[in-house]
């Protein structure tokens, strides 16, 4: 089966202008793959089919992966790893944490880094708000980027992640329909992206947010 989801991704991907390495695709894959094995236990996802995973998990999530910028990386409300693990898997060089409340899907996330060999995220059990992470020297860390994919409004992710945000972070949130509607008094719009996922017949949009100057 991973042969034949493999060229289903790689179509996808070629739709969208998308390029990664056999060896990548065959990750992401893997990566359903245990996505779908856990779901017979614990709900990770309502999607069971795991060729309807590859346009509404896989290309959903790489679809945002090209305004992916800076080296730390926060995905808030992680859940089965969307998008934080195909980020992982197609940007090495970057660092990810992935964070969630629900201790069965830190869980899968921990085994799945572990059968992934992906030694550039942390799996963080955690409410957002109460996420303090601080460096080695005692600083505390803001992240270049946080994503947040159906995991609140707009508003709410702002607020919960506002600790963890300097003036330079962008907040990616990914949204089905087009909804710009946010606390303008203390974030900007940097941009709105409409985003073409391919075999996904839905509105998807990207909004880049900062902190107003």
């Amino acid at each position: 089966m991973k042969e034949p989801l493999r060229k289903q991704l790689n179509a996808g991907l070629k739709e969208m202008g998308l390029y990664y390495p056999v060896e990548v695709q065959q990750k992401l894959v893997h990566y359903i793959q245990l996505i779908a094995r856990w779901n017979r236990t614990f709900n990770l996802t309502a999607i069971r089919d795991v060729t309807e995973m590859v346009s509404k998990h896989l290309l959903d999530s790489l679809a945002v992966q090209p305004y992916l910028e800076g080296s730390l990386i926060l995905d808030v409300g992680s859940g089965a790893g969307l998008p934080g693990i195909p980020f992982a898997i197609t940007c090495p060089e970057k660092h990810f944490v992935l964070l969630d409340s629900n201790g069965k899907k830190t869980r899968f996330l921990t085994q799945a880094k572990i059968d992934l060999k992906l030694d550039n995220i942390d799996v963080v059990h955690s409410r957002v708000e109460d996420y303090q992470p601080v460096a080695e020297t005692g600083d505390r860390i803001y992240f270049d980027v946080i994503t947040a994919r159906a995991y609140a409004t707009t508003d709410q992710i702002l607020q919960s992640t506002a600790h963890l945000q300097d003036k330079n972070t962008v907040i990616l949130v990914m949204q089905g329909k087009l909804d710009q509607s946010f606390d303008r008094t203390h974030y900007r719009l940097v941009e709105s992206h409409p985003l073409q996922v391919a075999g996904l017949g839905a509105d998807r949009h990207l909004l880049e947010i900062k902190k107003a100057d």
